[in-house]
């Protein structure tokens, strides 16, 4: 029997506006409370990044893109000499936080671009749901099922940022606030780690006639979420025993006394798992069974959401038995953010357009998920 490969024909990333610096974040998001956040300093310094875009006009305050209208904006910069976006037969689009809970994310974007009827499918999750909708749309070429497939990754964190979304909850508090301006600290954390922007990679069963191309050589993903209380959430809040108490359990007036629906992060949790349960365990499974060998790989990309677990990262690695240098490491979170859903695109695009890749070129991609502590690890060959 004939194996079908996979190729990435292209890969592209919208960023929403002009680069937001560590100075303009705060004036753009807005303060929460009377006073700057405390955090805000601090956070930026471990997370080392100095610039990020975010879906807002800094004259008006108003969103420039929905969630949908970023991801189709990067689906219509997809560009070889042979394919039109009319022609897509599979839309996969990823993201943490849609526009609405119903209908599905993938279904607006489709909407958005107005292409022909096509196969649609929305994959759920937080980071990885922009991988997972990569190898949706990977196991529906691999299969036979499809011969092209666009999937994306995207995020409009800004929407769930914004220091109006909080007003309430910092008025009910208001009296335990006095000595603490900003909103509780796995809130605030967020806040100045996460922004906008959305990639999009078109997928078939051939290579470029001209050019380089992506082979996809593999796409695994694990879950830890048996062994694991969640560690980052929305739309619920986090009791005592290490459940979630989800939105409908509260009131109306609860979701915005308590800003139910701000993305919430349970740092000490992540400090402590995040490195040996997406990193360590799953990659040294991946070494013993001969599926990674650090020597052949020339790029990696790891999608770290802060400067913080770089060394923890490569240390994890290390222990793993995959000691990849860090001077063969790709990433742009710095200049372009944690864009969540959307960073392994944003990555990917930047380094396949960059000009230094070539042919036979082996990349390790690493998306970590601390949702509930799950990973994806793939492997890309350039031809």
């Amino acid at each position: 029997m004939m194996t079908r490969n996979v190729y990435i024909n292209d890969i592209q990333a919208f960023m929403p506006n002009e680069a937001v610096s560590n100075d303009d974040m705060e004036a753009l998001l807005g303060q929460v409370g009377a006073r700057p956040s405390r955090a805000r300093k601090m956070i930026l310094r471990s997370n080392k990044i100095t610039s990020r875009y975010y879906a807002i006009n800094k004259e008006t305050g108003l969103a420039t893109h929905t969630n949908a209208q970023l991801t189709a904006e990067s689906v219509r910069q997809l560009n070889t000499e042979s394919f039109s976006i009319s022609d897509i037969e599979l839309l996969a689009c990823g993201t943490s936080v849609p526009d609405q809970m119903l209908p599905n994310h993938a279904l607006m974007v489709h909407g958005e671009l107005g292409i022909p009827s096509c196969e649609v499918v929305a994959t759920s999750g937080i980071c990885l749901s922009g991988t997972m909708s990569l190898k949706y749309g990977y196991m529906s070429i691999l299969s036979g099922l499809s011969n092209n497939a666009v999937a994306t990754g995207s995020e409009v964190a800004s929407a769930v940022m914004r220091a109006n979304n909080f007003k309430e909850e910092v008025e009910i508090r208001s009296e335990a606030l006095e000595s603490k301006p900003e909103i509780a600290f796995d809130k605030d954390f967020l806040r100045w780690m996460l922004s906008d922007g959305a990639g999009a990679a078109l997928m078939s069963a051939k290579p470029n006639e001209e050019g380089l191309t992506i082979k996809i050589d593999w796409i695994v993903q694990k879950s830890y979420a048996n062994e694991h209380d969640t560690c980052m959430y929305a739309g619920a809040e986090k009791q005592v025993d290490g459940s979630l108490k989800g939105w409908m359990a509260y009131d109306s007036k609860e979701w915005l006394n308590q800003s139910i629906f701000s993305i919430k992060q349970d740092v000490k949790q992540l400090n402590e798992n995040i490195v040996d349960y997406t990193v360590t365990r799953p990659l040294k499974e991946l070494v013993d069974k001969g599926q990674v060998d650090a020597d052949s790989i020339d790029y990696f990309l790891p999608h770290y959401s802060s400067g913080y677990f770089r060394d923890k990262l490569y240390q994890g690695m290390q222990e793993a038995g995959c000691d990849i240098p860090q001077d063969k490491w790709f990433t742009n979170l710095a200049t372009k953010g944690n864009t969540g859903a959307a960073s392994i695109y944003i990555m990917l695009a930047e380094l396949f357009h960059s000009g230094k890749l070539k042919k036979a070129d082996k990349l390790l991609c690493y998306v970590p998920e601390s949702g509930r502590f799950s990973t994806a690890f793939m492997q890309l060959t350039i031809v």
